[in-house]
């Protein structure tokens, strides 16, 4: 049977609203929908602890906390940034008539639903209704993708797009996710071209300007980005991915004025302030980046949304500012932020790491050497990511600032040089990162310069009509190096020759082999754990809307609902 969008007598609420009348208020109005349960919350710090542990079917929050200036838009962003609030959980936000246009603005891609206040039973009733309905109009999708068929999820939201069916629009913004999730990019573009022909939402202009930076057009992206936000200069999103575009066009102080423009905009996201802080710990201002991230993890060290690597970086500083007790107090808060990690081998190498800035400090300098030798010989292995490469010359460059000798360690920034020197912003980085030891850098920028100089020669043998002889060039240095972006541009090549050259299923095979252990290594983020890409929905799979499913979705006959709030029949189209 049918689930009916109107039945909670099995959901449970959380209300978050400082003001106790309002609180009380909401509460009463839930609880004579026919909730069963109804969780109160005076502020977004409690409520953000809940709703990482706890799965609530609606959420009702306040968008204004003026005691602590913490608002319900910065709580919400968070959380599906992180993928912390499910495609199950229905989340209004209650607010005055003068902050309308702006939680409208920021509602786009994040809530359910908004409710002015005053508001009245019907209401909040109304938009319950609407919220639950879109969830369950759209349940078809959300188990396809949820199952991982994510062609099948996309041609039912291209589907539902052209047929102008209910929720269109909302279809039409996963359909554009999945077809960038799959690489599809003309398809995505086409897609988010005829939603702004349709009706020009800011969601599908950023969409437009994500896949352009998706398929390689940083610059193109970022043009894009400037002419929407000097339209819409609030859209928090669209500077993260501003600063995203930077960063890959290797313009650091551009990258970190709009990750900063982000942050201000937010002020009391977790995320954001946690990439604004760690790029600039690895580009800016030491000082200012210490004080940025040790607000962040005061801010952040009961979430699941702080990242190790900002108290890994965090640690780094405090040991060149000569703060004992705060090292020390770093490597506390890291056991804390530690024991939530999902990632155990990526956990080992961080508290080796700070267990080894901590060695220095106390001038304990063979263990710290004994850590260093530990991590460079994981140099080849495919775990071994940027984010590690850049620990490791943290690591390298403090002991040999304190003239303590590591064995072979020229032959170890060399491998990682070669390794990781992949692009023009992570070179970059990378020098960077080996500027407290200069030596370093330099080696890091002679290993830059001839991974550039291997890629010309290969792609000049391809052009003079030997595709053949670039591709085992390629392949030849790829393995020496496990350099991501040599075995990538050996793969273009045999994409494009490869049919007509003798051996080019076996070299086909021998590349993808080498791309699916070694050239994704270089592309997480190097602001710690992988995150949503600003402006999309990231959407939940591998169980998670199964695990977090609406109440009713079992084929079993619902109960009669205490108050049904919303005459039968009435089914809207699409949210406002």
């Amino acid at each position: 049977m049918e689930p009916r969008p109107d039945d909670l007598s099995t959901s449970q609420a959380l209300v978050i609203d400082s003001h106790a009348t309002s609180r009380s208020i909401l509460v009463a109005q839930l609880r004579e929908f026919g909730l069963g349960k109804v969780v109160q919350c005076v502020n977004t710090t409690a409520a953000r602890k809940l709703l990482e542990q706890e799965r609530f079917d609606v959420v009702l929050c306040e968008h204004a906390f003026e005691s602590r200036g913490f608002s319900g838009q910065d709580l919400v962003d968070d959380l599906r940034r992180n993928q912390l609030l499910p495609f199950s959980t229905v989340f209004i936000m209650v607010t005055a008539e003068a902050t309308y246009a702006k939680v409208a603005d920021a509602a786009e891609s994040a809530l359910d639903g908004y409710l002015l206040k005053p508001h009245s039973a019907n209401s909040l009733g109304e938009r319950l209704y609407q919220a639950r309905t879109r969830k369950l109009s759209l349940r078809e999708i959300f188990e396809a993708i949820d199952n991982g068929n994510f062609d099948q999820a996309a041609r039912l939201c291209l589907q539902r797009f052209a047929a102008k069916g209910p929720f269109w629009l909302y279809a039409a913004r996963m359909g554009a996710d999945l077809l960038l999730r799959t690489g599809q990019f003309e398809g995505a573009l086409t897609l988010l071209n005829a939603v702004i022909a349709a009706k020009p939402m800011l969601w599908a202009r950023l969409g437009i300007a994500r896949t352009l930076l998706e398929s390689g057009q940083a610059s193109k992206a970022a043009s894009a980005l400037e002419k929407l936000l000097a339209e819409n200069p609030d859209y928090a999103d669209a500077f993260d991915m501003l600063g995203r575009a930077q960063f890959e066009l290797g313009k650091h102080p551009q990258a970190l004025e709009a990750y900063q423009s982000a942050a201000q905009l937010s002020p009391h996201s977790i995320t954001r302030a946690q990439n604004f802080g760690m790029l600039m710990a690895y580009v800016g201002d030491r000082k200012q980046a210490e004080q940025l991230l040790e607000r962040t993890v005061r801010m952040g060290m009961d979430s699941k949304m702080l990242d190790c690597q900002a108290l890994v970086l965090l640690a780094v500083l405090r040991l060149e500012s000569g703060d004992k007790k705060a090292l020390l107090r770093c490597q506390e808060d890291f056991k804390r932020v530690a024991a939530r990690s999902a990632d155990p081998l990526r956990t080992e190498r961080q508290a080796a790491t700070i267990a080894a800035l901590v060695q220095v400090q106390e001038q304990q300098y063979p263990a710290a050497v004994d850590t260093a030798k530990m991590l460079a010989g994981q140099l080849t292995t495919p775990e071994f990511d940027f984010e590690a490469a850049t620990n490791l010359l943290a690591l390298a460059c403090v002991l040999a600032q304190r003239r303590v000798s590591i064995d072979k360690i020229e032959a170890s920034i060399d491998a990682l040089g070669m390794r990781f020197c992949t692009t023009r912003a992570l070179s970059e980085l990378l020098i960077t990162a080996a500027a407290a030891h200069p030596a370093h850098a330099e080696r890091i920028r002679a290993c830059n310069a001839q991974i550039t100089k291997i890629t010309e020669s290969a792609i000049s043998l391809s052009l003079h009509g030997d595709p053949r002889g670039a591709v085992d060039n390629l392949l030849a240095h790829g393995h020496t190096t496990l350099n991501a972006r040599l075995i990538d541009t050996a793969f273009l090549v045999l994409q494009r020759y490869g049919d007509t050259m003798e051996g080019g299923a076996s070299r086909m095979a021998h590349v993808q082999d080498l791309r699916s252990r070694f050239a994704p290594a270089h592309g997480r983020s190097v602001l710690g754990e992988p995150q949503r890409p600003a402006g999309a929905l990231m959407l939940r799979t591998g169980g998670g809307a199964k695990a977090r499913a609406l109440p009713g979705w079992q084929p079993a006959e619902p109960p009669i609902p205490r108050h049904a709030f919303l005459p039968p029949g009435l089914l809207p189209s699409d949210p406002p």
